[in-house]
């Protein structure tokens, strides 16, 4: 066996410690935020990504173990995805290869697509915890959210004895829905009876991107929804497996918060 070294003398304990000592400080940094999202698909790393941008603190939470949604995968299985113009102008912005399929039509590699979404989030400062799952929500005086409850995805799987497993919380001063047609945020509200949710209607690809993007904002004061889960708050049409309405409607969420009170 050959007894020279490439790598530097790093043993086991410094590796555990590099890791717990780094995710430790990140998350003390980032318990208190300017904005939390909850779900990490296209339009909540747009959303995200455009907010970092502008110099606001940012954690998105994932209950996944990896971040993107569908856009990895497109539909069927088939990992090719499509966006209308003029989503088309994100694609561009982001580096992402694309080729028109027919008038107004443009089609990319998912993988390729969305690695490069998640990369311009990250660069742009925005911070992720995945396998981590929504739990309830921070509300304060005026009825407004201040917050999220959050705890550890395989909590959920635990046998029911040993489930009594407290969550924590993360301050921000707004919290976007951005967890697909789940409308898992909205739904707590829907559970306390404060809020309706109709649940999205059938497929109407030509009508559905403009009426989310048009929706678009803040549903409950400190609260806006971006991306398919606007779709399940007001009865939308479902949108299929095209993803320019979750890019601008990620960007469109963005600019709101940006030009409220809590931006």
């Amino acid at each position: 066996m050959s007894t020279e070294k490439i790598f530097a003398p790093v043993s086991e304990k410094d590796v555990s410690r590099a890791i717990v000592s780094e995710f430790a400080a990140t998350f003390e940094e980032f318990v208190e935020s300017d904005v939390v999202i909850v779900g990490a698909g296209p339009s909540g790393l747009t959303a995200g990504r455009v907010l970092a941008e502008e110099g606001r603190r940012v954690v998105i939470i994932e209950r996944n173990n990896y971040l993107g949604g569908g856009f990895w995968i497109g539909g069927y299985l088939m990992n090719k995805i499509t966006a209308r113009a003029p989503a088309q102008e994100e694609l561009e912005a982001l580096g992402i290869p694309f080729k028109e399929a027919s008038p107004g039509l443009f089609v990319t590699d998912g993988p390729h697509a969305c690695s490069r979404l998640i990369a311009a989030a990250c660069d742009a400062g925005v911070k992720t915890l995945n396998m981590t799952v929504f739990d309830d929500l921070v509300i304060r005086e005026g009825n407004r959210v201040s917050g999220v409850v959050i705890n550890w995805t395989p909590v959920q799987s635990l046998p029911r004895q040993i489930t009594c497993v407290d969550p924590i919380a993360l301050e921000a001063n707004v919290v976007i829905d951005a967890t697909g047609h789940d409308a898992m945020v909205l739904a707590k509200l829907a559970e306390r009876g404060v809020l309706d949710l109709p649940g999205h209607d059938a497929m109407w690809v030509e009508q559905s991107e403009d009426l989310i993007v048009e929706h678009t904002g803040e549903i409950w004061p400190g609260l806006v929804v971006t991306g398919m889960a606007v779709s399940t708050a007001y009865g939308l049409p479902r949108m299929g497996p095209t993803f320019g309405g979750m890019l601008l409607s990620g960007r469109r969420a963005a600019e709101i918060v940006l030009q409220g009170p809590g931006g």
